[in-house]
């Protein structure tokens, strides 16, 4: 009974003693994230809209299909999901970062192996100690412990709290490079609309300045205009000539970048015919407080990065402490194959080893490395968050003022309109030469252009702003 108690003992004792040391200090330094360098409201002043009668959309938790709500333009974006490269080359990323993370998560456990041997060698009477040759044999089968560092001090652990901070970080890094797909998408479509509906006003615009062209010729031909009126209509018949040139080009092109982005060609009755084709965008606000953006993929890509460094500092600063490590083996050996698992041919060894580092000058610097690493790694987060609140400041900017510059633009294109009413009417009655209509044709012409951008800048600044906000939840 005595000496069950104290096999008892001395089983449980190197267990306790154990499980104290793998639950051992971490020397690394206590994470506090750092303060926002940015004010906690959103700007204010002449060129932002009144946020205080807005209530905040839960960005985080609102996903792009709500938003997009034109059913071509979310199978476009659906294509780009599953087929862009870019994307695909970041998921790869991650799937490394993961494996990597295992890798050095295992370094916590022991590594055990197994093992089998056999040695038969004949040894001839000179090298004999009895005078005789005879032939030695020997096997051996055996179960083997490879060197194991006890993580006394979490210089492991540390290392291996790095590499899931870092597959963390890489997890919002894809994310990041998801939001950007779908933003970049979404306005590769609305940008293809707007150039067609600018090509379709373009194309109008040349018929309308050939059938000018025409009728001065045809009063030309009657002596009542004189030959620079035609060729003051000529060139407006060549400036649309050549805008229809360069915006079919244009389109083109457009279309290849959204086939690219997309990762297969995008069919045609998935696209917008102009710009007031496409369908609407929910409207979203941050709210009053930027703390929003805390949760912004690269914000929290950063932040994970940050926490990666403190971590890595604690395995650099266990480098300063003992390392204990275990290396043993249990097994059977005999002269006779027959003979291997017979009673009394139990072979053992046990080997704990403790490395203690008395002068390695090489250590305080990698301490200093880790330390600026650090500093580094706040210093981008810090300046993150100082981008994100810029993006998002500037969105909030074109949202307070973009309607303004649409009821404008809008004024302008009437008043136009009604000029070169006016000047074609004083033309055909002789009041004015044809100068004057040419100038209220082109001021005509470039405030409808003007009209189409303004509009496609406030479309792409919804897309923008869901964007800088981080781009949902179904990521």
């Amino acid at each position: 009974m005595n000496m069950s108690k104290n096999m008892s003992k001395s089983i449980l004792i190197p267990l306790v003693v154990l499980a104290v040391m793998l639950g051992g200090c971490n020397v690394a330094p206590d994470y506090d994230r750092p303060a926002a360098l940015v004010p906690d409201p959103w700007p204010t002043g002449p060129a932002y809209a009144d946020q205080s009668e807005t209530v905040a959309t839960d960005v985080a938790s609102l996903a792009w299909s709500n938003v997009f709500t034109d059913p071509r333009l979310r199978q476009v974006i659906q294509m780009a999901l599953e087929n862009n490269r870019d994307l695909r080359l970041a998921g790869l990323s991650v799937e490394r970062a993961r494996a990597m993370h295992g890798i050095q998560r295992a370094e916590l456990l022991p590594v055990f192996g197994a093992g089998a041997s056999a040695t038969r060698q004949g040894v001839p009477a000179d090298l004999s100690a009895t005078g005789s040759p005879f032939t030695y044999n020997q096997f051996g089968a055996n179960l083997f412990l490879s060197s194991w560092e006890l993580d006394f001090f979490g210089r492991i652990r540390n290392l291996a709290d790095r590499s899931l901070l870092e597959y963390m970080a890489t997890e919002q890094a894809r994310r990041s490079a998801q939001v950007l797909l779908i933003a970049g998408t979404v306005n590769a479509w609305l940008t293809l609309a707007a150039d067609r509906e600018t090509l379709n006003l373009a194309e109008t615009t040349l018929a309308s300045q050939q059938a000018a062209y025409d009728l001065v010729k045809l009063r030309l031909d009657r002596g009542l205009v004189p030959e620079l009126d035609l060729h003051r209509a000529q060139t407006q018949v060549d400036v649309a000539k050549v805008d229809v040139a360069r915006l079919t080009q244009v389109v083109a092109q457009d279309k290849n970048a959204l086939d690219l982005l997309a990762g297969v060609p995008v069919p045609e009755d998935l696209l917008p015919a102009e710009l007031k084709d496409a369908g609407a965008i929910r409207q979203i606000s941050p709210g009053l407080s930027s703390e929003v953006l805390l949760l912004r993929p690269d914000i929290l890509q950063a932040e994970n990065q940050l926490k990666a460094a403190h971590a890595n500092i604690g395995a650099a600063r266990a480098n300063l402490f003992p390392r204990i490590t275990l290396t043993g083996a249990l097994g059977t050996g005999s002269n006779e194959l027959s003979g291997l698992f017979k009673s009394g041919n139990l072979a053992w060894h046990f080997s704990p080893q403790v490395t203690v580092p008395i002068f390695d000058p090489r250590t305080w610097g990698a301490i200093k490395v880790t330390e600026v690493d650090r500093e580094t790694a706040v210093t981008q987060y810090e300046k993150a968050i100082q981008t994100a609140f810029r993006e998002v400041a500037d969105t909030l900017a074109v949202l307070g003022t973009v309607d303004r510059q649409i009821a404008a633009q809008e004024s302008l294109i009437r008043a136009s309109e009604e000029t070169y009413r006016l000047a074609t009417v004083r033309y055909d009655k002789g009041v004015d030469n044809y100068l004057s209509v040419l100038d209220a044709q082109q001021a005509l012409y470039a405030a409808q252009q003007r009209f189409v951008t303004i509009r496609l800048t406030k479309i792409a600044n919804q897309v923008r702003l869901y964007a800088v906000l981080g781009g949902g939840a179904d990521l």
